[in-house]
């Protein structure tokens, strides 16, 4: 059995149910990496150019720029079980990273080269659709997570999350959650109760 065959089995299922055929899902075979991430430990770093896609096989991994004059980190995005993660922008443009993406726990992911994936948009046109829905899936996150910011309460934006991320609680500090959701600890802790009881 191959290094990694039940992670590229899971893969391939993923990528099934999104409409790619196995003959054209095969193509890539030779290209994805399995890498174990530590906690703590970072996918792509600031300023950095980021050169790959990965594939969460299980973990959690965040998006976060710090404030220059105040040290303060701000989570942009989580990423977890079954969800490709990348510093979008840094690996669209191939250019530096302005910002952070870390494990946030022990964490397994498949990965591509952009210069691989580049190779297969010219071989297979399942491929480019692919590669059009990761930069849409990209483009959705961004402006759901701005819109949120402009248009929901945080309780809105708490169950958005919970939605999307059923299991975060278990692997991420209430911080890192407030964080991302724009409020402080307090507030946080008195919408989840308030969520409880309901």
């Amino acid at each position: 059995m191959l290094e990694g065959a039940t992670e590229i089995e899971l893969l391939r299922t993923v990528m099934g149910s999104a409409g790619m055929k196995a003959e054209a899902f095969d193509l890539s075979l030779p290209h994805w990496k399995l890498k174990q991430y530590k906690k703590g430990e970072f996918y792509n770093e600031y300023k950095n150019v980021c050169k790959h896609l990965g594939f969460i096989i299980s973990g959690v991994f965040r998006i976060y720029r710090v404030n220059e004059t105040t040290g303060e980190e701000k989570n942009m995005l989580f990423f977890t079980d079954h969800q490709f993660v990348t510093s979008f922008t840094s690996f669209f443009s191939q250019t530096a990273c302005e910002y952070y993406t870390e494990a946030m726990v022990d964490s397994f992911i498949l990965y591509i080269h952009i210069d691989h994936l580049n190779g297969l948009y010219g071989q297979s046109h399942q491929w480019e659709r692919f590669g059009r829905m990761v930069a849409e899936t990209a483009f959705h996150e961004v402006m759901r997570s701005t819109e949120g910011f402009l248009f929901k309460t945080p309780e809105d934006r708490y169950r958005d999350m919970i939605e999307k991320h059923p299991n975060i609680f278990n692997s991420v500090p209430l911080y890192h959650i407030a964080s991302y959701l724009g409020i402080r600890g307090p507030s946080l802790s008195r919408i989840r109760k308030r969520m409880v009881g309901k």
